[in-house]
């Protein structure tokens, strides 16, 4: 495993509240991650649907933009940005805020794997 990929599995299991023990095995589904990652959530102030691509796009090698304030987000994809996954307060602190404005509400610990490995995949 790259030193990289090390670090990114670790920010997993913190960020996802599983035990760092040695008989620990969580991971997330990266397909179900990027089924999610397309998916259009309804949004409850009669805005359109979001979903991440909205914000990210579907190419995580590239950079995103937000569709509010039109700054530009820095490519999400480890292969292309190694800083990404590797601060386990910005990744909480990102999934948080981006649920609530995505989805509506938190992420499941299970969401938050599944993203996390999508992301790791790109």
């Amino acid at each position: 495993m790259k030193p990289d990929m090390k670090t990114n599995l670790a920010v997993l299991i913190l960020v996802c509240g599983a035990s760092a023990g040695p008989t620990a095995s969580f991971a997330g589904d990266a397909a179900a991650g990027a089924a999610a990652w397309t998916k259009e959530y309804p949004q409850t102030d009669g805005s359109p649907a979001r979903s991440c691509v909205t914000c990210h796009g579907r190419d995580l090698t590239k950079p995103g933009q937000h569709a509010v304030t039109n700054k530009v987000i820095e490519p999400l994809a480890p292969s292309v940005n190694p800083q990404r996954l590797t601060d386990q307060a910005k990744v909480e602190k990102w999934l948080l805020r981006n649920c609530r404005w995505t989805l509506g509400r938190e992420c499941t610990p299970v969401e938050k794997a599944d993203f996390i490995s999508y992301i790791q995949t790109r």
